[in-house]
């Protein structure tokens, strides 16, 4: 049976206790081949592609790597790439408390759209005019890492934030042009709200109830904002979650089917195939046979 899929955290990959790695590209891909297979991160993870080509996958859904993107990853998402040619550009990696200590408010992240988990959002192509300003933030922190002096780590995060939030306006720059900044706020705190509770909290109307709006806004609003209904929404992230898990081969489909609260393996199964069009062994196998 093929090993579980495997789930590294810095330390694993620095081979000392961090919170924290920046690298340029190339070095790092040289380090770490085996970072080519499916695998999950316990941290924030990001790349910045100055030179590159082929694909990448990001839980499930390919994107084409090319010059000038940067993409966002979240703790626990699935990823995998199959670059072609020479690639190089910048990547950091770091952990959940990284900046929780820094900021007040802990889950300050969170607000930006791109650590999100939604690939569409995290996947950005950085325009010509923000090229050089991303470039020399990452340069940058480079040196910062390289030549330590006092107060480096604060230094760091300041950058980082600084990085962020320019790659940040960006989005919502174009977010703010067609959809009213409380539609976008309750959006997101819809997604927060599914995020933490999708394994116990299934039905639109218990989440419109949290967000004190009528099931019928919240579906409007999803309907506006995505183009999909608020059910629909609720059940890509359960079906995300099962693919997750799904190529772990240690966990029976009967476990995951517990893990994800359904009443039993044949209404999971049932779901699962509604929702992504195989069965989870027809998924299992498929996706195992690609690893």
């Amino acid at each position: 049976m093929k090993a579980a899929i495997p789930i590294y955290d810095i330390c694993s990959l620095t081979q000392k206790k961090d919170d924290l790695l920046i690298s340029r590209f190339a070095p790092y891909l040289k380090t770490h081949r085996n970072l080519h297979l499916a695998h999950k991160h316990s941290f924030y993870h990001l790349v910045f592609f100055t030179k590159g080509g082929g694909l990448q996958t990001i839980d499930f859904q390919q994107v084409p790597v090319k010059a000038n993107q940067i993409y966002f990853m979240i703790p626990g998402q699935v990823h995998n790439w199959a670059f072609k040619g020479e690639v190089d550009g910048y990547i950091i990696n770091f952990s959940v408390p990284f900046f929780q200590a820094f900021l007040l408010k802990a889950n300050y992240l969170e607000d930006f759209p791109f650590f999100t988990g939604i690939i569409n959002e995290a996947v950005i192509d950085i325009p010509v005019e923000l090229q050089e300003k991303v470039t020399e933030l990452f340069e940058e922190l480079i040196r910062e890492t390289e030549e330590p002096k006092q107060l480096e780590l604060d230094m760091v995060r300041s950058i980082m934030l600084q990085l962020f939030i320019s790659i940040a306006r960006l989005g919502l720059n174009t977010v703010n042009n067609t959809t009213p900044s409380y539609n976008y706020t309750l959006m997101r705190n819809f997604q927060k709200l599914i995020e933490k509770n999708y394994t116990s909290i299934k039905l639109p109307k218990e989440y419109a109830e949290l967000l004190y709006i009528t099931p019928n806004h919240l579906n409007a609003l999803c309907n506006d904002v995505l183009g999909i209904s608020a059910g629909e929404v609720i059940r890509n992230r359960i079906a995300l979650e099962a693919k997750r898990l799904l190529i772990n081969n240690d966990l029976t489909v009967l476990e995951i089917a517990n893990q994800l609260n359904f009443a039993d393996n044949s209404y999971f199964t049932k779901f699962f195939k509604k929702q992504v069009g195989q069965t989870p062994e027809e998924f299992r196998k498929t996706t195992n046979s690609h690893g």
